[in-house]
């Protein structure tokens, strides 16, 4: 159960909205195209005092779901932000209900949930994930690789092995799947493994699919649409390999729907697609209830929105290792003056109150697009 804030509540005296550009070291490839550079909105919610952060992790384009930062940044400055403005909250609960009478945009509505969690946390002197109600001091990290040549990237699996990462995921599309699983499998027979292929495959490939039973995957991860849970309820009947859920599961209703039909073993749970906190904690609640696993996606994020989905991951039911791999491994500097950083397989949480972590405003000016302000 979350903390609740005793006492007048948060009043928000002002915002900022920026856009960042930050570029990745190397291009990530997945089945629906390359990333070269990552668009990243990041606001920033003022009280009392005191700032919460948070990032969306909507892209340029719907190329992932139909949410896109141009929508997003629309909705923020036209809409939630002004009716944010000069509000006071008692709780984060608060919040969610002021958002909820807008539909869909749950990445959109995440920034605010999410800014305002980190403000409420540090408006307590504690870390976001005790309000959460987590108490680890480290989680278990995995890692994702984007497509690449398969000699290049068994060599890629090797490297990220003699780390420590605790599970490794291979991007796949038809085409490059069976065989590059094979040719890992065959190295690292043992290995925790699985295979992520972001909506690209339909019924008409289950054979295909049926084959990667043999490897001892620990998961496909949202082979079919990314609209559709019917059909992953079908297929699941098909594999003996459990399917995990991502782009389909953007609420918890969904997710129960998908948990009630076996559409799913496994869920995947990205604070920012689910629309914040909140939502997370009721995926992961429910998913305990029918003893299904989760874990913690990542989108690239900076070491912001890194932070919460750490902060996230201590609580009990993510059993199974997350993308919060180092952010070294995406950037040649990160939007925070803290290292985030794997050790042995494992991320430390940030300590302090909040997320912990703190922006590099220098920097961050320098990579700018664009800022806008609201309030005093």
């Amino acid at each position: 159960m979350l903390v609740e804030r005793t006492g007048a509540g948060l009043r928000i005296d002002s915002a900022e909205l920026r856009l960042v550009r930050l570029e990745l070291l190397t291009p990530f490839t997945i089945s629906t195209g390359t990333m070269y550079e990552k668009i990243i909105p990041l606001l920033t919610l003022r009280a009392d005092g005191i700032e919460g952060y948070a990032e969306g992790v909507m892209d340029p384009l719907p190329d992932y779901l139909d949410e896109q930062i141009a929508g997003g940044m629309a909705l923020l400055r036209d809409v939630l932000l002004p009716q944010v403005m000069g509000q006071r909250f008692d709780n984060p609960q608060a919040v969610e209900r002021l958002l909820s009478p807008w539909r869909g945009h749950t990445m959109t509505k995440a920034m605010v949930e999410m800014a305002f969690m980190d403000l409420w946390a540090k408006s307590l002197g504690l870390p976001l994930k005790t309000l959460l109600g987590g108490s680890s001091d480290a989680i278990d990290v995995g890692v994702s690789l984007g497509i690449g040549p398969i000699e290049e990237t068994v060599e890629r699996v090797r490297a990220h092995v003699e780390q420590g990462y605790k599970r490794i995921k291979l991007k796949i599309k038809p085409g490059h799947d069976v065989g590059l699983v094979e040719a890992v499998r065959r190295v690292f027979p043992t290995q925790s493994l699985s295979v992520d292929a972001n909506s690209v495959y339909t019924l008409a490939d289950t054979m295909k699919l049926a084959r990667l039973d043999q490897y001892a995957i620990d998961y496909i991860e949202q082979p079919l649409a990314w609209n559709d849970i019917q059909d992953h309820a079908t297929l699941q009947k098909r594999l003996v390999t459990p399917i995990c859920l991502d782009e389909s599961i953007r609420s918890a209703r969904l997710c129960r729907q998908a948990l009630q039909i076996d559409a799913a073993r496994v869920i995947n749970i990205k604070v920012g697609r689910v629309g914040g906190h909140l939502e997370s904690v009721r995926i992961h609640d429910l998913s305990a209830a029918f003893d299904v696993p989760v874990w913690c996606g990542g989108m690239l994020e900076s070491g912001i929105g890194r932070a919460h989905n750490i902060h996230i991951s201590t609580l009990p039911n993510f059993s199974k290792p997350g993308d919060t791999s180092s952010a070294s491994r995406y950037f040649a500097r990160d939007l925070i003056h803290e290292k985030l950083e794997t050790v042995n397989g494992q991320m430390p949480v940030p300590e302090g109150p909040g997320i912990g972590v703190t922006p590099d405003r220098d920097f961050i000016e320098t990579i700018t697009l664009s800022v806008e302000s609201f309030g005093r």
